[in-house]
């Protein structure tokens, strides 16, 4: 017999966060994306080990290994991007972890020239965390609008 929970346990919890920029969306891209084995670490602070599997350029494919401070514990992790798409996105997706990260852009007319979305998902939470869901979901979108504000930070100084 089966047992029904009433949650869906493989349903992801998520968060975003969105900003503003002042930049034009193919010098934040440059940053983000084709150079997101340099600066990631920049504006990730909790990552305090990171290493390029596949060298340094971007592409489908990429592989890095991450270790990153979590409530007092070190969690490595190996992740893949997965989807990489010039002055748009730049996804990346665990493979030792169920985690992915989504960086989206926008091009604006109006000022301000950039909107950076970052989402992160949690792609599944064990069946004893679900009751904590919704304070999960709270420290994810805590941690959406931090890494948001970090990278808006970061590009205002090295891009400026």
């Amino acid at each position: 017999m089966q047992i029904k929970f009433p949650f869906d346990a493989n349903k992801p919890v998520a968060g975003e966060a969105s900003v503003e920029l002042d930049i034009p969306i193919d010098t934040v891209f440059l940053f983000i994306g084709e150079q997101f084995f340099d600066n990631y670490p920049k504006w990730a602070e909790e990552v305090i080990g990171f290493e390029p599997l596949t060298g340094k350029q971007v592409f489908i494919g990429a592989k890095a290994k991450q270790i990153r401070e979590d409530n007092g514990s070190q969690v490595e992790s190996i992740f893949e991007i997965t989807d990489y798409q010039p002055h748009l996105k730049l996804i990346f997706q665990g493979l030792s972890a169920p985690y992915k990260h989504s960086y989206l852009l926008e091009s604006r007319e109006q000022h301000p020239l950039t909107r950076l979305t970052f989402r992160f998902e949690l792609l599944e939470l064990e069946v004893f965390m679900r009751p904590f869901e919704k304070l999960i979901r709270s420290a994810i979108e805590d941690g959406a609008e931090t890494t948001v504000e970090n990278i808006k930070k970061l590009i205002v100084v090295e891009c400026a």
